[in-house]
């Protein structure tokens, strides 16, 4: 079905089965950051207005550690909600801002001037940004937006298993990752946003198990309309699946899709906080490599959609750190400190997605789904998929430092 380029992978998607370092434009991180609407007062005569049911609003608790050695933890909990993790335990939640930043205009002079400089001169050191006026500003809201779409638990639609679910976003991996060597370049934040419309959509409208590849590519093809400038013929999207959906069930499918999603496509993938905590991090090439490849491994992983994108990336970089053991000097260790003092959540929360994404990678060489085994084993990404210490899952987890 899949035209695909991998000697080892499956030329068909079977759903019933169990189972150049390229920069990213300025727009993706502005897309990704969407505006969050807010509620304007309107004049109107006292007589002529009517009683408005108010939503409540959460009530937020700032809370900011004193400074210590290693740097300050920003953190921002939820008063009145928990939030479940994947292994049934319940924990604060774990969300970072409060709603909004009205009130909060002395929020500058709570966070440490070194970190709000380092995190400046990283967007603009990846050309993120033209202007260092607004590079704070963005990078607020990029903590924000990471939030706006959560879920409370891990759970699937009856037909939509989790060996589904690894299947489909394998292929998908594949279809994105032809199309970036041969057809339309796709960036990477494309095939993030991809899998997480794909998350979502299954939660909220009614696919059958006959129309989830049809899902999945509808999901690509919205991602690539809001972070590509070329966007793909709807013919060749068709030819990707073999042809086994037509083009009026493709559009009809986006239009189910768009509705069902209230048009809201915003994200902020975890890509974007890996190569700001890596740049932060003085992180080496072989580092950010590894880290992006634990960070792929994770959309093939359920429990991984509980976990909010700052996490997934500090985790992912902190254990490409532990399997690679490369030497720091002082400056770097001080480097390290500070890059993650932007993560925020305890250290059994950290200890628990680095043990997910560790036995991810263990076991990526021999599990059917091994599109970014493959895609990582190249030498442009330095064999990162190959390293040894990856595959003794236990010996990779320790403490973060």
């Amino acid at each position: 079905m899949a035209k695909t380029g991998f000697c080892d992978s499956k030329p068909l998607l079977d759903l019933h089965k169990k189972a150049d370092e390229r920069r990213a434009p300025l727009r993706t991180w502005s897309n990704a950051c969407g505006p969050i609407d807010r509620w304007q007062p309107v004049e109107v005569e006292e007589s002529r207005m009517a009683p408005v049911k108010m939503e409540p609003e959460h009530r937020w608790e700032r809370r900011l550690s004193a400074q210590t050695s290693e740097g300050i933890i920003m953190g921002f909990h939820e008063d009145s909600e928990t939030r479940s993790v994947a292994d049934g335990c319940v924990e604060e939640p774990l969300l970072l801002y409060p709603h909004g930043l009205q009130g909060l205009q002395s929020l500058q002079a709570l966070v440490p001037s070194l970190l709000r400089l380092e995190v400046e001169t990283a967007l603009e050191r990846l050309d993120l940004i033209w202007d260092r006026t607004y590079a704070w500003d963005m990078f607020l809201d990029m903590m924000i937006t990471q939030t706006r779409h959560t879920f409370s638990n891990a759970d699937l639609p009856r037909h939509f298993t989790d060996g589904t679910r690894s299947v489909l976003v394998d292929w998908l991996i594949q279809v994105h990752f032809i199309s970036y060597q041969e057809m339309m370049h796709f960036q990477e934040e494309t095939l993030y946003l991809a899998i997480h419309l794909l998350n979502r959509s299954v939660r909220q409208i009614k696919v059958t198990t006959v129309n989830l590849q049809l899902l999945g590519m509808v999901c690509l093809f919205l991602a690539a309309k809001k972070e590509e400038c070329l966007l793909p013929e709807v013919s060749g999207l068709c030819y990707l699946m073999d042809h086994t959906y037509t083009k009026h069930q493709l559009l009809r499918m986006e239009r189910k899709v768009l509705l069902g999603l209230k048009f809201d496509l915003s994200y902020c993938p975890p890509l974007n906080f890996l190569l700001l905590l890596s740049s932060i991090a003085r992180c080496s090439a072989k580092v950010v490599w590894m880290a992006r490849y634990l960070l792929e491994l994770s959309l093939l992983e359920g429990q991984c959609v509980l976990v909010l994108p700052v996490q997934l990336a500090g985790a992912a970089l902190c254990l490409s750190r532990q399997v690679l053991q490369e030497p720091l000097t002082p400056e770097g260790e001080a480097a390290w400190c500070l890059a993650s003092s932007v993560h925020v959540g305890s250290e059994t929360a950290l200890l628990r997605v680095m043990h997910i994404l560790a036995s991810a990678a263990a076991k990526a060489h021999t599990r059917e789904t091994s599109a970014t085994f493959n895609k990582f084993s190249s030498p442009e990404t330095m064999h990162v998929s190959r390293h040894p210490g990856l595959k003794n899952a236990a010996g990779l987890i320790g403490v973060c430092t």
